[in-house]
């Protein structure tokens, strides 16, 4: 019996690992391709007052784009770490916008707890279109990239982004 188990242990933990690997690539941010990018500026979602805002009003400066909803735990964990982070390198001109994947009541009320001083847009389902196309496969949320001035992406981020890795990340561009 002993026997047994030293040979299938080994085949477990290596399906274990393969499974592990599998997940990772599918579901890891993928490199967004350039004319996700340059598409984006094209789009517009309404605000919480209705009024359309075009993402191309943030174009030339450094943009930290967050996929959001409400109704997400780590979502919500991390704003107000954005919030601050807003605050504290507004001067180099860096802009936080969140784009949340739900409706605008939701988004409302939620924000009545829990104010932040960034741009909120909604986006409801048509935004995960602009998630998946600027690397995120699996349409999982919080999602979040920054944009340099010149609309590369720096940093592509599935889950809840570390307030550290973030400020690193902003510090660049008061260099």
């Amino acid at each position: 019996m002993l026997k047994k188990w030293f040979y299938l242990f080994p085949l477990a933990l290596l399906a274990l690992a393969a499974g592990a690997w599998l997940a990772q690539s599918r579901y890891a941010p993928q490199p967004a391709e350039a004319s996700a990018v340059s598409g984006m500026w094209q789009l517009a979602y309404p605000d919480l007052q209705g009024r359309t805002q075009p993402l191309s009003q943030w174009r030339g400066q450094p943009l930290v784009l967050n996929f959001w909803a409400s109704w997400c735990a780590p979502c919500r964990e991390e704003m107000p770490d954005f919030d601050a982070l807003r605050t504290e390198h507004r001067a180099n001109g860096v802009e936080f916008v969140g784009i949340a994947i739900d409706n605008a009541a939701s988004v409302a009320q939620f924000l009545q707890q829990m104010p932040v001083s960034y741009p909120i847009l909604i986006g409801e389902g048509a935004a995960h279109s602009l998630a998946r196309a600027l690397g995120n496969p699996s349409g999982a949320l919080p999602f979040t990239i920054v944009l340099d001035r010149d609309g590369q992406v720096v940093l592509a981020h599935l889950g809840r982004l570390p307030r550290a890795t973030l400020d690193a990340t902003l510090r660049k561009f008061g260099a």
